[in-house]
């Protein structure tokens, strides 16, 4: 028993630390509040079509900066998703940098649109990484026979 009280510790200031260091926001707190018996696995799968979202989106980003003529309006539209998906599930940093490549959207600055693709590329694989430590944490508590509270 110990060791799953041990377990949730470790589990809670990870969490903490997520929120601390600025990877997540109070929406993920939200989010993990929706959570009941009823839909054991709601945040999970809610964070795995974000994950899904988001990589399509990286995709169309990606393709949409390598073509001779950027449509900057379309560019824009792809990073507004983005934005939104990272704000509903919490992903504060992934938000943030969507904040700033929409300005580079809207001066049509082709430089700053690439410098933020490849900061919003590394924000989403930290928090990717960090999401799916978290849900494995979760899942070794349950797995010895421990709660997850929310």
């Amino acid at each position: 028993m110990d060791g799953i009280v041990q377990m949730q510790r470790q589990l809670i200031d990870y969490t903490d630390s997520l929120i601390r260091e600025g990877f997540l926001d109070d929406q993920f707190n939200q989010l993990q509040l929706l959570q009941d018996e009823s839909n054991p696995d709601f945040v999970v799968e809610v964070v795995n079509l974000f994950f899904e979202d988001a990589e399509r989106l990286l995709n169309e980003l990606t393709k949409a900066l390598s073509q001779a003529s950027i449509d900057f309006k379309r560019l824009d539209a792809h990073v507004h998703q983005l934005k939104g998906s990272s704000s509903s599930i919490g992903a504060h940093r992934v938000h943030r940098v969507c904040i700033s490549f929409r300005n580079s959207c809207e001066e049509l600055n082709v430089e700053g649109c690439l410098k933020n693709l490849q900061q919003v590329k590394h924000e989403y694989s930290l928090v990717k990484s960090k999401l799916e430590t978290l849900f494995r944490m979760e899942q070794q508590i349950l797995a010895a026979g421990g709660s997850v509270s929310r």
